[in-house]
């Protein structure tokens, strides 16, 4: 279904305005350029698919900011800051911090894409994690998206388009992005974080173009340091001891990730809490109201720290993968670039160690403890199964 949008004279080109950032993803900027600068191309619900880093949470925002920019997208107006920083009054993002979007904020959303935009052209409402909608949920939002209101535009990020469920996909426009060139990703890194050119190839490398991961390797030592530790694991099984001891060396990288990341993050919302309150920090015990909305807070941060959790060992099984792939590529010869390239000696080591139908059995356990993870099974059991599968010949 076409929505009606005042026109634009003009809109910024692949890597100017609102999409210099988005990189790697020509196809995907052509197509929102064009709605943009269109009427004629304009929809009212889109879904944003790509894989892990390519960017589609970005590409949303960039295409609200766009939709609510006078000029198509500068990036440089009231507008555009404001959509990026998740202030604009008509564009509410919907950022997941728990394992699934439940029922009752889709109704909420649902409620809120029939109110006309208050300040702005569009009201744009961005889910960036559409594949956790609960199948409740997505019955929710479905009436909202089979009798669309005018100047409002549903953007929905996923994975992939098998992730959402299909009575969404299907009233839904799709634009597919892809995992971006490392040199690209390396590109950003020094021009927009200051980065030293041999660190953002690395990172780049490394993060095998997960633009959020490279970002955090190049910046953070402790993220490198884990990250090799999590590599070398695949040397260090060969034996039953070595498996259980491997897995649980798995499961505290991911904690002591997971805790970097959230601890401080955690104090500074409690801390905004208790301001917007107006209690007093320093009191031993708190009033009956004050300690609810603490308890409130601190059960969505153990449900945030769950997923991410989840997400951090998801992350530790795609590189550990990253070495058996590249032994893989080794024992043909390096016939493409290794992921691993900084630590050649140790994949060589790897690549001597197993035949090629022992690798493959290896990426193959490393997949099945991603998928049992992500089935819910407790982490510590699937790593526990993994490594032992890991175990090297004697």
């Amino acid at each position: 279904m076409s929505v009606q949008a005042p026109e634009v004279r003009s809109v910024p080109g692949i890597g100017e305005g609102v999409w210099r950032d988005l990189v790697g993803q020509d196809d995907a900027v052509r197509t929102l350029s064009e709605a943009i600068a269109d009427p004629r191309r304009m929809t009212h619900a889109w879904l944003l698919t790509g894989p892990p880093g390519s960017g589609r949470s970005n590409a949303a925002r960039a295409f609200a900011a766009a939709l609510e920019c006078r000029q198509g997208g500068c990036g440089e107006c009231r507008e555009c800051r404001t959509t990026f920083d998740g202030s604009h009054a008509d564009v509410q993002i919907v950022s997941t911090k728990g394992l699934t979007i439940q029922v009752r904020e889709a109704r909420d959303l649902a409620l809120a894409a029939q109110s006309s935009p208050s300040v702005g052209r569009w009201r744009v409402i961005v889910i960036e994690d559409a594949d956790r909608l609960t199948e409740r949920a997505a019955d929710a939002l479905l009436k909202a998206l089979e009798e669309p209101v005018p100047r409002t535009v549903w953007l929905l990020c996923a994975p992939s388009v098998e992730d959402v469920i299909v009575t969404i996909r299907s009233r839904s426009r799709h634009v597919r992005l892809r995992i971006p060139p490392v040199e690209a990703v390396a590109e950003l890194l020094v021009r927009r974080d200051g980065v030293d050119v041999a660190m953002a190839t690395y990172a780049a490398r490394a993060a095998q173009s997960h633009i959020g991961i490279a970002r955090r390797l190049a910046r953070d030592e402790g993220a490198r340091i884990r990250r090799r530790e999590t590599l070398l694991l695949a040397l260090s099984i060969r034996g039953l001891g070595d498996a259980l001891k491997a897995a649980a060396d798995l499961a505290s990288i991911a904690e002591d990730e997971s805790g970097a990341s959230s601890g401080e993050r955690n104090a500074q919302e409690k801390a905004k809490l208790l301001e917007q309150l107006g209690a007093d920090t320093s009191a031993r015990t708190q009033p009956p109201h004050v300690r609810s909305a603490i308890n409130q807070l601190e059960k969505e941060q153990k449900t945030r720290a769950t997923r991410f959790a989840r997400d951090v060992v998801d992350r530790a099984l795609i590189d550990l993968a990253s070495m058996y792939r590249d032994a893989m590529v080794v024992r043909w010869g390096k016939p493409v670039d290794l992921v691993n390239a900084d630590i050649v000696g140790e994949v060589e080591q790897l690549a001597r160690a197993l035949t090629p139908e022992q690798l493959l059995l290896a990426l193959d356990a490393i997949a099945t403890a991603r998928e049992r993870i992500a089935a819910n099974v407790p982490p510590l059991l699937a790593l526990e199964a993994m490594c032992i599968a890991l175990e090297l010949p004697l």
